[in-house]
C-alpha cells in the first residue's frame, strides 16, 4: 500500500518540506533505508545518516536544523515528536488489515461461556466453563482460558497463552505468545520432618485496561486475594511476577526481571532488565531502577534513580564505581607502601 507525503503529513499533523506527491510503501531504519521508504530521526546520535539516507521521506522533530546538505530526493516532515508520530503511523498501518473474526475448527467452548460480538478464536483453543469474552477480542490458536476467566473488549491474546481459572483481563489488553497468567504462587511451608508442604493458592490475577504483557512472562495468582496489574502497565518478555504483587499504573518492566511475593510497585515506575526485587517491599512512585539492580529494601522517596546490587542511588553508585575499577591499582599502592614502611623499619 502506498501513501504520499501529503497524506502522511496530514495524519501526523506535520509540516511538509519537499515533494508532497512523493510516495512510500514501507518503513525502514534511517541507516539502511531504501527508495520509497519512510524513516524517522528522533535521536541526535543518528543525525549523520540523514545526510546519506536513501529514504524518500523522513520524520524529524520540529526543532531539527540540518548541519549539512540533505539528499535532493529527500522530503522532510517536521513534527512535534518524531518518535510519537512514527508510533502513530505504525499503529495506523497495522490496523489497515481487516480484523480476524469467527471461530476456527477445532475449538472447545463450554456451553456456559459467553462470547461477545466480532470475536476471533483460533484453532485448538479451550474455553472453559463460565468464561466471558468481550466484543472484538482476538484469541489466537492453542490458548487455554480457565474456568470463570474473563477477557475485556478489544483485547488480543496471542498463541499459546494460558489463563488459569478466575483470571480477569481488562479492555484493550495485549498478551503475547506463551504468557502464563494465574499459575500457583511459590508458597511452601517447612514441616516437622523438614520437608516443604505446599500452601494452597486460592486467589487470582486481575489485569486492568490497556496492559501489555510480553511473551513467556508469568504472573502468579495470589495466595489469598489478587495479584494486580493496574491500568497502562507494560511488561516485557520473560518477566516473573510472584503472588500478591501489585504493579501501579503506567509502570514499565523490562525483560528478565523478577518480583518476589507481596511487593507493591507504585505508579510510573521504570524497571530495567534483569532487576531482582525481594518480597514484601514497596517501591515509591516514579522510581527508576537501572538494569541488573538488586532491590533488598523499600524505596520510600519518589522519583529516585537507583542502581547496583544491593541498589543505591545512581549518583552514589557512579562515584563508587570509580573506586571499584581502581581497586587493583589501589591494592598495589598499599602493598608498595607497606613494603616501604617495613623496609624503613628494618633499616632503623
Amino acid at each position: 500500500m502506498k501513501f504520499t507525503a501529503q497524506q502522511i503529513a496530514e495524519l501526523v499533523n506535520g509540516t511538509l518540506l519537499g515533494d508532497e506527491n512523493i510516495e512510500v510503501n514501507s518503513f525502514s531504519k534511517i541507516e539502511d533505508a531504501n527508495t520509497y521508504s519512510l524513516s524517522f530521526l528522533a535521536n541526535s546520535k543518528y543525525e549523520s545518516f540523514i545526510y546519506t539516507t536513501k529514504a524518500s521521506i523522513v520524520l524529524v522533530n520540529s526543532n531539527f536544523i540540518p548541519s549539512d546538505e540533505l539528499p535532493k530526493t529527500l522530503t522532510l516532515i517536521k513534527v512535534e515528536n518524531a518518535y510519537e508520530s512514527l508510533a502513530k503511523l505504525l499503529s495506523f498501518y497495522e490496523n489497515i488489515d481487516p480484523q480476524l473474526e469467527g471461530i476456527e475448527d477445532p475449538v472447545f467452548i463450554h456451553k456456559s461461556a459467553k462470547i461477545g460480538k466480532s470475536v476471533y478464536i483460533g484453532a485448538f483453543t479451550y474455553v472453559a466453563e463460565g468464561v466471558h469474552i468481550g466484543d472484538n477480542v482476538q484469541i489466537h490458536s492453542n490458548c487455554h482460558l480457565g474456568k470463570a476467566s474473563k477477557i475485556g473488549s478489544d483485547s488480543k491474546i496471542f498463541s499459546g497463552v494460558k489463563l488459569y481459572k478466575n483470571t480477569k483481563i481488562g479492555d484493550n489488553c495485549i498478551i503475547h505468545a506463551g504468557a502464563v497468567i494465574g499459575s500457583d504462587g511459590f508458597g511452601f511451608a517447612p514441616n516437622k520432618e523438614n520437608q516443604y508442604q505446599k500452601i494452597a493458592q486460592i486467589g487470582n490475577v486481575i489485569i486492568e485496561d490497556y496492559v501489555e504483557i510480553g511473551s513467556n512472562t508469568t504472573i502468579d495468582r495470589a495466595t489469598i486475594g489478587s495479584t494486580i496489574i493496574k491500568k497502562g502497565v507494560k511488561i516485557d518478555n520473560l518477566v516473573q511476577i510472584a503472588h500478591n504483587v501489585e504493579i501501579g499504573e503506567n509502570t514499565v518492566i523490562a525483560a528478565q526481571t523478577g518480583i518476589a511475593g507481596s511487593s507493591k510497585i507504585d505508579s510510573n515506575v521504570m524497571i530495567g532488565g534483569q532487576v531482582g526485587i525481594a518480597g514484601h517491599l514497596k517501591i515509591a512512585k516514579g522510581t527508576k531502577i537501572a538494569a541488573q539492580s538488586g532491590i533488598s529494601k523499600t524505596i520510600k522517596i519518589e522519583n529516585t534513580i537507583i542502581q547496583g546490587s544491593p541498589a543505591i542511588s545512581s549518583s552514589n553508585f557512579k562515584r563508587s564505581y570509580i573506586l571499584f575499577k581502581n581497586f587493583p591499582q589501589l591494592k598495589k599502592q598499599i602493598e608498595d607502601l607497606t613494603k616501604e614502611i617495613n623496609t624503613n623499619s628494618i633499616d632503623k
